[in-house]
């Protein structure tokens, strides 16, 4: 069964599957097509009037041959163009006439070639950087980073990419990988030879002795403060035969000598106890590099320091802390990171609006940037609409594309009809004015 609906010049099968819903837009350019049929029709109609008239009458009024021969052309020039432009779409009056329905029958390789066109004239490295310099994005995207209100989006969609990411995340699987760093990068390699590098270096520089030196002002300071504690020792040991002031002139003689000698250490940068503690110390550097022993030692305090419980307790306390940190930050929009994070947000877009050696350098990040991704990914990205367009129904396919172009095509057949009436006047007129009438 063929039914015609209202408003289409189009026969359609009553059996064929609804058409999906149009979005307003398109609903507005169906409106506005239709429109411009009606329109189009009734000049056509109009001619037909005007034919029918003219011919009737002319053998009584001369003169209405013209008008005849010119509505003659108008009819001739709008069903030849509403011909063309209804077989862009579907077959005319539902005869499948050879060369119809072209983009229903052809849609796949108009897609081919709408996506090869889209690939050579416009996904190219040069069109791409050509047009991005012509914007001057980081300017732009400074002059809008360095106002209060674009730096605050910034800072809230960061925010709600953090929280997201939170969200995300497993814990369990987090602290699986921290644990699993520890282990690659803190527990598998030898503690000894890296620590034994690291302390050569730092005793070479003599950085080590800021702390002797605190320590003997300590030790000086302990001694001075505890006379009693020292003389204690001494008589606590003597025999108990010794009569009790030889012990207190011993304590006092080895206070004395004690304090002398930490008094001397303590003045003097090159003590003899102070090179014996750098010798010491070098020697336990190299011992920690080449010892087979002090190695071994080494990693006898690390397995006893970092086990397995010890290793997983300090992943979890490291992903909860940055986790629980890191949340109140962005969950406060007056917390010290979120703040900060603005003001580096705004000075940056600041320096891309003042600085032109900047703004020229991000630019041309962005440039290459971007001309690697067309000039890498061009036919993949040329290649959504081929895909695209190979997946859409072949009517659906003729609906949208008569959607966007259909209404400005309906002017040719108003252009047609109006060229075939001023045709159809101008050979009449020159017939006969040669033959005669």
């Amino acid at each position: 069964m063929v039914t015609l609906h209202p408003g289409s010049e189009t026969p359609t099968r009553a059996s064929a599957r609804p058409k999906p819903e149009l979005s307003p837009a398109d609903a507005e350019r169906a409106a506005a097509l239709r429109r411009m049929k009606a329109l189009a029709l009734s000049l056509l109609v109009a001619m037909a009037v005007v034919f029918a008239v003219a011919f009737a009458f002319q053998g009584q009024v001369p003169w209405l041959q013209y008008v005849r021969a010119a509505a003659e052309g108008g009819m001739v020039g709008a069903l030849a163009d509403w011909f063309a432009v209804t077989a862009l779409f579907r077959h005319p009056m539902g005869l499948k006439i050879p060369h119809t329905a072209i983009i229903p029958r052809r849609k796949d390789q108009i897609g081919s070639a709408l996506s090869g066109f889209v690939e050579d004239n416009f996904l190219s490295a040069d069109v791409v950087r050509t047009k991005l310099d012509s914007v001057d994005i980081a300017r732009k995207v400074g002059g809008w980073l360095a106002t209060p209100a674009g730096a605050k989006r910034v800072a809230k969609e960061g925010a709600a990419v953090v929280r997201g990411a939170f969200t995300v995340l497993n814990d369990d699987d987090v602290q699986a990988v921290i644990e699993g760093l520890v282990r690659k990068h803190l527990l598998t390699p030898p503690w000894g030879p890296p620590i034994g590098r690291l302390a050569e270096r730092v005793f070479d520089a003599g950085h080590h002795h800021r702390l002797v030196d605190l320590l003997v002002d300590r030790a000086a300071d302990w001694v001075s403060s505890n006379y009693q504690t020292v003389s204690h020792l001494v008589t606590d040991r003597a025999p108990s035969w010794v009569p009790h002031f030889a012990n207190e002139l011993v304590g006092d003689k080895v206070y004395i000598e004690l304090s002398k000698f930490v008094a001397a250490v303590q003045s003097d940068p090159h003590h003899q106890v102070r090179q014996s503690i750098d010798k010491y110390l070098k020697d336990l550097a190299q011992d920690l590099q080449h010892d087979p022993v002090m190695i071994a030692r080494a990693e006898n305090i690390k397995a006893q320091v970092l086990g397995d419980p010890e290793v997983r307790d300090l992943a979890q306390r490291t992903w909860s802390t940055i986790k629980h940190a890191l949340l109140d930050a962005v969950n406060d929009p007056h917390s010290e990171l979120y703040r900060r994070f603005t003001t580096a947000v705004r000075d940056f877009g600041t320096r891309l609006v003042s600085e032109d050696e900047l703004a020229d350098k991000v630019n041309a990040w962005i440039g290459d940037a971007a001309g690697y991704v067309v000039s890498t990914y061009r036919s993949d990205i040329a290649g959504v609409i081929e895909d695209t367009i190979a997946r859409w129904d072949a009517e659906e396919t003729s609906q949208k594309i008569e959607l966007q172009v259909g209404r400005d095509l309906q002017y040719i057949r108003l252009n047609g009809t109006i060229v075939g009436a001023l045709a159809g006047l101008l050979i009449y007129a020159v017939a006969h004015a040669i033959f005669g009438g």
